[in-house]
Order: C-alpha cells, then structure tokens, then sequence
C-alpha cells in the first residue's frame, strides 16, 4: 500500500538522538502541537519570535498554527524549503524544531529555528535537537553553513548556539510585531561545529536526498 512518504519524501525522514525523536509535523500531530503551544512557550509580552505568534487568543493560535504548517509544506521546492519538525520525548510532544534553506544547491546554507514548552525548557533540550538538525545538514545534505538568530537579550536561545561552536556573526535592527529588537545574528560551519558525544541516527535520508536532487 502507498504510504504518505512515498508520495512526499520529507514525511519519512526520522531522525532520533539519545533522548529524542525529531520528525516532520503531519497532520495527525497538529493538536499535540497546539497543546504544547497553549501550555506556555515564553514569558507574557517577552515574545522571542519575530512574529509574536504564541500571544494569539488561544481561538487563534491553533487554526494559525494549522495553516502554518500546511503552507510550509505547499511552498516546499527542491531549491526553497522549510522541514518543520516534531520534536518527541517518548510520547511527550514537546516543541519544533525547523530546518530551512533557499537556493540550497547553490549557496548550500541553511538556517534553523526553533520553540519548546516551558516545562520541557532548561533541560538541555534545545541543544539536543538543533545538534540533530545541524548533524543531519553538515553529514547528510552537505551544507556547508548553518546559520540562526536571535533577540540581543535572549541568551538562552545564544547560549545554545555558542555552545554548539556557533560565531556571531553581526547584529541588525529589525521589526518584531511592534517593537523594535536588535537581533543576533550567529553562524556555524562543520569545522567550528563542537559535536555531541552521541551520534545521530537517521532513516529516510536517501528518499528525501533523491527528492532534493542533491
């Protein structure tokens, strides 16, 4: 029988660490998303994200998160492409993690991002998930760079990136919903990369890679 990563490629990628298993949203999963999302992602008014999306009436949030997913998906190119990702402790949904590039077969850069319920924060967690994200780039796609940012006054965001072996890499005035934030930008390259002591697991790979025609 036809499965859905045979129709989509990007549905069968898994990619699993010690503690976690970091694999694409699908439908089924979008109510444990909102769940986790509802639960609280950040302090009131202290939104990270440069869409103060997680402030939404909670009628709001989850149609915004729905669409959300299902047009990264839409928009999904073999040159412009966002993978967003379910991060998974057992059967504990406890935020996403995405994986992003554009132009990547020529540039071959991506860029990352990322959100967890508070109760699953603190636990090196985060770190766990964007070294998956970041391994799966460097050893799998042959990216050369990865780069994030972050708020000026979010350490804990830099903290994960400067722990990974992340180099800052300038700073820019922008937007955020109505305030105005400085923001961090860091970047990554696989010889600046400080590697976790495990190593990472990865199913679907060869179908995704095809798909890509990497």
């Amino acid at each position: 029988m036809t499965s859905l990563a045979d129709i989509w490629p990007p549905f069968g990628l898994i990619l699993t660490t010690p503690r976690l298993t970091v694999r694409p949203i699908l439908d089924d999963d979008i109510p444990a998303a909102v769940d986790a999302a509802r639960s609280g992602i950040h302090e009131p008014g202290k939104s990270p994200f440069s869409t103060p999306w997680a402030e939404m009436p909670a009628d709001e949030l989850a149609p915004n998160m729905a669409q959300w997913y299902w047009r990264c998906r839409g928009n999904f190119t073999k040159d412009s492409w966002t993978l967003l990702l379910a991060v998974w402790r057992d059967d504990e949904f406890l935020g996403v993690q995405d994986l992003g590039a554009r132009n990547f077969a020529t540039l071959k850069t991506v860029s990352t991002g990322s959100w967890l319920k508070q109760s699953a924060q603190g636990q090196g967690v985060g770190k766990e998930m964007r070294a998956a994200v970041v391994s799966y780039a460097f050893d799998y796609l042959g990216a050369e760079v990865a780069e994030s940012e972050a708020a000026s006054w979010n350490q804990q965001s830099l903290g994960v990136s400067t722990s990974l072996g992340y180099e800052l890499n300038g700073i820019s005035r922008d937007g955020w919903g109505e305030k105005i934030e400085e923001v961090q930008r860091v970047r990554l390259t696989p010889t600046t990369f400080k590697r976790p002591d495990w190593t990472l697991k990865v199913q679907g790979h060869e179908e995704l890679k095809n798909y890509l025609k990497l």
